[in-house]
């Protein structure tokens, strides 16, 4: 216990603010970590999970089919899809809009491993900052542009899609018998 003098000079002299000074000034010459930020970037685990995006095929088209699977398994109901039939090839759907809001996204991952196409990936995307919110709600043709751009090397189109199209063309120009209506 400190004798009644001692704390009387501990007072005036004002100690315990030179011990935060001693502190302060000893860490104020240590370089930072974070100095070198913008200029050079942090290095991602392989599994970092940042902006989902969309991916294409080889030959350009897109791979969502608007099957609605990631909008189902998003804890956070931040995707929206709407799908529609392809005007050129009817059985074909695709996603006719795809909206994301990232201000509302945990980046759980969920929607990437709900997708059957692999239609989905998680991009390593981290700095999203921005001073208006809404830019943040991203739409099919943003995040396409995104996934162009992290992942530019592109699945091939699986052949089998190839022969569907084929056989759906040739089913359309051959002649069907007529339906009759049954009387009930």
């Amino acid at each position: 216990m400190k004798s009644r003098f001692s704390r009387m000079v501990d007072a005036v002299l004002f100690s315990e603010i030179l011990k935060g000074l001693v502190l302060t000034f000893r860490h104020i010459f240590v370089r930072s970590i974070t100095d070198t930020y913008p200029h050079q970037k942090r290095t991602l685990p392989p599994g970092y999970r940042g902006v989902i995006v969309h991916l294409r095929y080889d030959d350009g088209t897109e791979k969502c089919v608007g099957c609605a699977l990631c909008e189902a398994a998003c804890p956070s109901h931040c995707i929206t899809v709407v799908s529609a039939e392809d005007p050129v090839l009817p059985q074909r759907r695709i996603a006719a809009k795809y909206t994301l809001d990232v201000t509302k996204c945990v980046f759980c991952g969920f929607c990437v491993q709900a997708c059957p196409v692999d239609a989905l990936a998680s991009s390593p995307e981290y700095e999203m900052a921005t001073w208006n919110k809404r830019d943040l709600v991203m739409d099919k043709k943003a995040m396409l542009q995104l996934g162009d751009r992290y992942f530019p090397k592109r699945q091939k189109r699986p052949p089998y899609t190839e022969e569907r199209f084929a056989l759906f063309n040739k089913l359309k120009t051959s002649t069907f018998p007529a339906a009759h209506k049954i009387a009930v």
